[in-house]
């Protein structure tokens, strides 16, 4: 079935794209495959200088690239300048450290002679991609992947065919070479076939549990290395001693950032009994305050959802909630607008028995909780499936410290925003997923540490001592 680009605020179909070919999906499969030969015995300096080059190709199309993704998924368009931007930032920091990172390391060992750990590319890589950040997302797999030498093949979300091979296109352009970077308009059982394929080294996914739960099994059926980003339901922590006024700006801004649609977006907000009415108070009073509107229009404060689909979802979610007992606090009412506007909403009152207690509400909606207890807080944080990321505010950021790693998700952070950055890892632990992206550990992700001992000549006595092995 053709892929749409169906604009979000005015419901428009923009553009048409059809589905790969079986013999598409194998042109693209061998290309990748014959640059990954070719680009095994450069030197990793050698790609230096091209990624930097895509860098700044991004950089001179990033207002085409950021109006794309706002007509195409929603998001406001000085939301889509900044991923633009970061996609560069990413680009530029693998360039500028990747070399050094994929350095052999030596290890102190018994063994007879030196022992070095080398890091080398494996092939191929497959990466499954969400709508939610067009570029960024891509950008997080690509740069680090290029610099180890692995070739990357892309199969992004139906709903953003424009961006995803607008940015290929820009890639290409910028002077990498053919198969670096492929975006191929797959199905999900050509997805799995791709998997199967031995030209294909490992898979990365961001997306659903139910979308990781799948290429998990086509991965690990076929022997493939895999990591998995996916869903979250990160708290947002505010103990008595807080610096309320930052709180107060910080707490709606990090549920509405891109229309709540963003797997690492405060969603369950815990808060001490002291300041809960205070709280609850100014997030009213900013939730109430946001513009819907033109998502190219920079006065608007609050995007369109990214689909109908997605908008019919978040409120049947909204209304199991409240039909098991959760109280409307804020919100939950229609916009008089024709794009796929969603209300800020506030739930409170939410029982352990209501579905929403361990339900990732992927839009603008907070779930808010009193809790007597900084033990009762940490309790309740870690009462979910979920553990992607956090924040804690504390008076004291050394306790707040102390309060984080206590919290079982992949990252935390203490009285500031979350953010993504890429010399900082980037993943979760339980249903949202396992391995890294980003940093250093992202840069390994999907590379060969292989061992090399080397020896002037071989040790005999050892060899009696059993320190030889026989597997």
């Amino acid at each position: 079935m053709p892929r749409q680009t169906i604009n979000p605020y005015t419901n428009e179909v923009l553009k048409t794209f059809e589905d790969a070919t079986d013999q598409q999906i194998e042109t693209a499969l061998a290309t990748a495959d014959n640059l990954y030969r070719k680009m095994k015995p450069q030197a990793i300096s050698d790609r230096t200088e091209t990624l930097h080059k895509i860098a700044q190709g991004i950089r001179d199309h990033a207002q085409e690239l950021a109006e794309i993704a706002t007509r195409e998924m929603g998001k406001l368009i000085a939301e889509s300048k900044g991923e633009v931007e970061l996609c560069a930032i990413i680009a530029d920091y693998f360039a500028d450290h990747a070399e050094a990172m994929l350095q052999p390391t030596t290890l102190q060992s018994q063994v007879t002679g030196e022992a070095k750990v080398y890091r080398h590319a494996t092939g191929v890589i497959l990466a499954v991609e969400p709508w939610n950040f067009p570029y960024y997302q891509i950008m997080r797999v690509f740069a680090p992947n290029f610099m180890v030498g692995n070739p990357m093949i892309l199969r992004d979300a139906a709903n953003i065919p424009w961006s995803a091979q607008a940015f290929a296109d820009v890639v290409l352009e910028s002077g990498a070479p053919k198969g670096a970077l492929t975006n191929v308009f797959m199905s999900y059982d050509q997805v799995a076939d791709m998997i199967a394929d031995p030209r294909i080294q490992g898979v990365a996914l961001t997306g659903s549990e139910r979308g990781g739960s799948s290429v998990a099994e086509e991965a690990g059926k076929n022997l493939k290395k895999s990591t998995l980003e996916l869903g979250g339901q990160d708290v947002f922590i505010v103990l008595d001693d807080a610096n309320m006024a930052d709180v107060n700006e910080i707490a709606w801004r990090s549920r509405l950032y891109n229309a709540g649609q963003v797997c690492t977006s405060s969603k369950r907000f815990i808060v001490m009994d002291s300041v809960y009415d205070e709280f609850l108070d100014n997030l009213k009073q900013n939730f109430a305050a946001v513009k819907p509107g033109d998502p190219m229009d920079s006065a608007t404060t609050l995007a369109p959802m990214n689909t109908k689909k997605a908008k019919e979802k978040l409120q049947k979610q909204v209304d199991e909630a409240i039909e098991a007992g959760a109280t409307v606090a804020y919100g939950n009412e229609s916009y008089d607008l024709e794009g796929q506007f969603f209300m800020p909403t506030i739930l409170t009152d939410i029982d352990a028995d209501n579905p929403a207690r361990h339900t990732e509400m992927f839009g603008p909606v907070a779930q808010v909780y009193k809790v007597h207890s900084e033990a009762e807080a940490i309790e309740l944080a870690n009462d979910s499936q979920y553990g992607l990321g956090g924040i804690v505010f504390s008076g004291d950021s050394a306790h707040g410290e102390q309060v984080a790693t206590q919290i079982e998700t992949g990252m935390v952070f203490v009285n500031n925003f979350m953010a993504s950055l890429p010399e900082l890892p980037f993943g979760g632990v339980k249903n949202s997923g396992y391995g890294r992206e980003l940093s250093e550990l992202g840069l390994m992700a999907f590379v060969n540490e292989q061992l090399v001992v080397t020896a002037d000549k071989p040790d005999f006595d050892n060899m009696a001592g059993g320190l030889v092995s026989t597997d």
